[in-house]
């Protein structure tokens, strides 16, 4: 009930953010904000695993703004393969998380925003699922469920009842099963320059 009340509260309250495409700028502010909230055993998951070295799927690094422009917000979504179909074709997905909230902007529907926008942007440019390891009573919400992921398995450890996926496109994930493996691209560092 009280999540329900919440939900209601947030619909009406005043807009206190937006939500926008994560740009470079952010990246620092973003950064400390998932050490506030997710601890600093974040980098330790399995999920993290799959991010390390890689840059987020087009156009699918998004963070909420308060009215002064600070992230109190973020998502990112991750190119991955989604194991393999019954014809041993790789699966294209996406891996969604980390998602976090500034603590001072819980309850606002922060969260579920960026939630939607990121589901929504990710159907737009055409992808057909989403994983992520997470609380199934929150994502239930979004359309994430064990089930679509009962199959596939991440590298690592990782507990099989918050491992949820969402079909974008119905059927999607029929016969998936295998690891979860990253597929998207790699961070590039620029040359390091000797000194003379």
């Amino acid at each position: 009930m009280a999540a329900v009340l919440d939900s209601v509260r947030a619909f009406f309250a005043p807009s206190v953010f937006t939500i926008d495409a994560e740009n470079p700028s952010d990246v620092v502010a973003r950064e400390n904000l998932l050490d506030r909230a997710m601890g600093p055993d974040r980098r330790k998951k399995s999920s993290e695993k799959i991010r390390r070295g890689r840059i987020p799927a087009e156009g699918l690094a998004l963070v909420a703004r308060d009215r002064d422009g600070h992230v109190i917000g973020t998502v990112r979504l991750w190119n991955i393969e989604a194991g393999i179909n019954t014809d041993g074709t790789p699966i294209n997905a996406l891996l969604l998380g980390p998602l976090a909230v500034d603590p001072t902007f819980e309850g606002k529907g922060v969260g579920s925003a960026l939630m939607r926008a990121a589901v929504l942007e990710a159907k737009n440019r055409g992808h057909g699922a989403i994983v992520l390891v997470g609380d199934a009573a929150y994502y239930e919400r979004f359309g994430f469920f064990a089930e679509k992921a009962c199959h596939l398995v991440m590298p690592g450890p990782f507990e099989r009842s918050r491992f949820l996926a969402l079909e974008l496109t119905e059927g999607w994930l029929d016969g998936a099963a295998g690891m979860i493996v990253p597929s998207g691209r790699m961070l590039t560092s620029a040359p390091v320059r000797k000194a003379a």
